[in-house]
């Protein structure tokens, strides 16, 4: 469940943006309250005013936007229960693994201490290259966690691995890092169900 739970998405700026608008979507409609970061490239492919309507909050953009509070970076981490990032690119992935803060959306990453969900997206080239996976893994053993991605039709045309997850997929990824809400705490759930019946 995600009522009333308090998700931070990040955007960043690759042709699967669409997709996080729908999962913004989703997620209200689970009940969730979504706060959303966009980084400047993101802004190329969606527009904050999407965001805006679907969220129902303000998107932050700037990292000297104060209509979030003074320290928006901190106020962004102190309000969220989880973090994603939808999707993320490699540029990202680079920045988060090598400790990069120089926009509103990294420096919250370095900020947050709660649980992060990164949804890769990008070319299969991009996606198999050293660095990249160097980066996921690094990422992986401070406790990272990823969704995706899939294997498919990419934006450019071309087919391999680098799709972002789809919404269902990153929803459900969320809920299992919520507190209480993992598979065995649903699993649990789901045989009380069956002893009710």
């Amino acid at each position: 469940m995600l009522k009333r739970r308090r998700v931070v998405l990040g955007v960043t700026g690759g042709i699967a943006a669409y997709k996080a608008a729908e999962l913004t979507s989703r997620l209200v409609g689970a009940g969730a309250e979504v706060r959303v970061v966009m980084t400047a490239s993101a802004l190329r492919f969606v527009s904050a005013l999407t965001f805006e309507s679907l969220s129902g909050n303000h998107v932050a953009v700037e990292a000297f936007d104060r209509s979030i509070g003074a320290y928006p970076h901190l106020e962004l981490a102190r309000w969220g229960e989880v973090l994603a990032v939808a999707p993320a690119t490699a540029n990202l992935l680079g920045k988060a693994a090598g400790g990069i803060a120089d926009d509103l959306l990294s420096t919250a990453l370095l900020s947050f201490d709660g649980p992060v969900l990164f949804a890769p997206a990008m070319n299969a080239r991009m996606w198999a290259h050293p660095a990249v996976r160097d980066n996921v893994e690094k990422l992986r053993g401070r406790g990272a966690h990823f969704v995706g991605p899939a294997v498919g039709r990419l934006g450019c045309g071309e087919t391999g691995p680098g799709r972002m997850a789809e919404p269902e997929e990153i929803l459900a990824a969320l809920e299992a890092l919520l507190p209480g809400k993992g598979p065995r705490a649903a699993s649990g759930a789901r045989r009380a169900r069956r002893r009710r019946t």
